[in-house]
């Protein structure tokens, strides 16, 4: 089930519906004219970073509400970045690590281990522990942790085997380290520029490769994968796929852009990259 579409792009902006609301959020990268520029005016709201950050039509939505996307039930607000709660490009993310965790629980006696580092809202983590996986949820950010545990109760997960963890990531790594625990299925979708649990500095050039040898370290002796995700310009998925293959050299390599798509006169909208090692 998915309530999320792509209606349109252009003129720098994406028009998009979550259930029962439409939305006009900036798209940076669209640059190309609207396909279908009668649409737009059916928006609920828009946001826009021109004069500053501010929602237009606000009052039109509720404090909160929910869609499915890819199958995950989610919990929906504006926030005063213009974000939502769901990054629905990653929709085929969720998709592939659901799958992927219900092929490899068939050959394996125990359920896999799965990390979802910089874990936000938890599509991911929800998507896995769908599929059966037992879980741990790292985010620095307590109210997106807190965030998360919504979504968990709303897809029936409340009871899960999951570890919703508020911390720095290398600091989490370093202690699941030292403490021998290990992970067979491992996402991280580091952040450009971020603050830790205590304020530490994350800035993606310096710190990813040291977080990918901490990510080695937690690595299981049957690992299934590791799926490297990035929002940042620059890091191609070239540039993401020699960094796995530094740090994990024996396995296969695959790569990509993460896409909004819509229907198929909907043009799609390229909304970062990826690339993951499979052992």
């Amino acid at each position: 089930m998915n309530h999320y579409t792509l209606l349109d792009s252009g003129h720098g902006r994406k028009l998009e519906r979550f259930g029962d609301y439409t939305l006009d959020r900036p798209c940076a990268q669209a640059v190309w004219k609207p396909t279908h520029p009668e649409l737009w005016d059916t928006a609920d709201a828009a946001f826009s970073r021109k004069d500053g950050l501010e929602w237009r039509g606000r009052s039109n939505l509720p404090d909160s509400w929910e869609a499915t996307v890819e199958g995950v039930r989610m919990k929906l607000a504006t926030t005063d970045f213009g974000h939502l709660g769901v990054f629905p490009e990653t929709r085929d993310l969720w998709h592939w690590i659901r799958q992927t965790i219900q092929t490899q629980s068939k050959t394996r006696k125990e359920p896999l281990n799965f990390l979802n580092l910089f874990a936000y809202s938890g599509g991911a983590t929800l998507a896995a522990a769908q599929a059966g996986a037992h879980c741990c949820h790292v985010d620095a950010s307590k109210g997106m942790v807190s965030w998360a545990r919504e979504n968990a109760s709303l897809n029936n997960l409340k009871d899960h085997p999951i570890r919703w963890i508020v911390d720095d990531v290398n600091k989490f790594l370093q202690r699941e380290a030292r403490r021998s625990r290990s992970y067979d299925a491992i996402l991280l979708d580091p952040p450009s520029f971020g603050r830790g649990k205590s304020g530490e500095l994350y800035k993606i050039e310096q710190a990813l490769l040291e977080t990918l040898k901490h990510v080695k370290d937690v690595l299981s002796n049957q690992p299934a994968f590791v799926y490297l995700t990035s929002h940042t310009p620059g890091f191609t998925p070239t540039v993401l796929s020699n960094l796995l293959h530094q740090v994990l050299p024996n396995g296969n390599l695959e790569q990509g852009e993460m896409l909004l798509r819509g229907e198929k006169n909907v043009l799609s909208v390229p909304c970062g990259t990826w690339s993951r090692w499979i052992a």
